[in-house]
């Protein structure tokens, strides 16, 4: 890989480190879940990143893909344990990093369990290694603290303006026998749950990625289309369109571009038992010497 890819990668990195950790600061009872993302990503672009994905805040039994609308005026209190996932590109690079906050105090080994589990299977990313080996890692961390890992969730591939690309890093042993090959660009993202360790589809969504760019007739889908595709094949979030076209222009325009097959949404992914969830998340690129690039030194 090129030094000057690889820096993308660090300069991203340490944005999406570093908002990480800002963002978790912000986590705190009475704090406005929309507040804490706009924040967040307001610091993104201070910093000098692009935003890869909108920040979520996933709380209790949702794992991921949670999603303030313009309309969110949910508070934090102290039943919620919080799941914060910050995303940061440079030039279509992206580094992808989560953490957990309890704001129960009752729930630390949960939390415990999956960044446990990514610092393990960090320990052992080299050229050559299994997805099947970093799965049983992973599963045996968190079984050995009583809890299940998510099975329908995993690490994943970072491709440029992609986030999510293979290979597809398990939660568990698989029995993969695909290798990890020198240069990959990944995610390593452990679940840990009090439930089922599956998850489902919940409430609507309110993250969306163009996949297909298709002309469409009506002027406020053209004109809504239009500034979609200036994410350039990103997810972006519902919000980001409601400023500037209001809600009911967004949700027309959402819908029919959904109908059309141009639009994908990604609905909030809950425990199907409702268990609780905790995530933790790294970058890393596979060398001989893995930079884990969204870790602060």
């Amino acid at each position: 890989m090129e030094q000057d890819i690889i820096d993308k990668y660090v300069k991203a990195g340490k944005i999406a480190g570093e908002v990480l950790q800002y963002g978790a600061s912000l986590i705190k009872v009475g704090a406005k879940i929309i507040e804490i993302l706009d924040k967040v990503e307001e610091k993104i672009l201070k910093d000098g990143g692009g935003i890869a994905f909108p920040a979520q805040i996933s709380l209790n039994e949702v794992a991921a893909h949670s999603c303030s609308d313009l309309n969110d005026q949910i508070i934090l209190t102290a039943n919620h344990i919080i799941k914060l996932d910050v995303g940061v590109h440079i030039d279509g690079h992206i580094a992808d990093n989560a953490l957990t906050v309890d704001l129960t105090g009752k729930n630390e080994l949960l939390v415990k369990a999956s960044r446990e589990a990514l610092n393990n299977a960090l320990k052992i990313i080299k050229p050559g290694i299994t997805l099947g080996e970093i799965g049983r890692v992973i599963h045996e961390t968190i079984t050995s603290y009583g809890y299940a890992p998510v099975k329908n969730l995993s690490g994943h591939g970072l491709g440029i303006y992609n986030i999510h690309t293979a290979p597809s890093i398990p939660n568990y042993d698989n029995k993969s026998n695909k290798i990890l090959e020198k240069g990959m660009v990944i995610a390593i993202e452990p679940f840990a749950s009090t439930g089922a360790g599956i998850v489902q589809e919940s409430s609507p969504a309110t993250v969306f990625t163009l996949v297909r760019d298709s002309g469409v007739r009506d002027p406020i889908t053209r004109s809504v289309l239009q500034e979609i595709k200036k994410y350039k094949g990103l997810p972006f979030a519902k919000r980001w369109l409601e400023r500037k076209f209001g809600t009911n222009k967004t949700n027309f325009a959402l819908r029919t571009l959904m109908n059309a097959g141009c639009v994908q949404d990604h609905a909030p992914l809950v425990d199907q038992s409702r268990g609780l969830v905790s995530q933790a998340e790294h970058s890393v690129i596979v060398l001989e010497k893995p930079i884990v690039f969204t870790r602060l030194d």
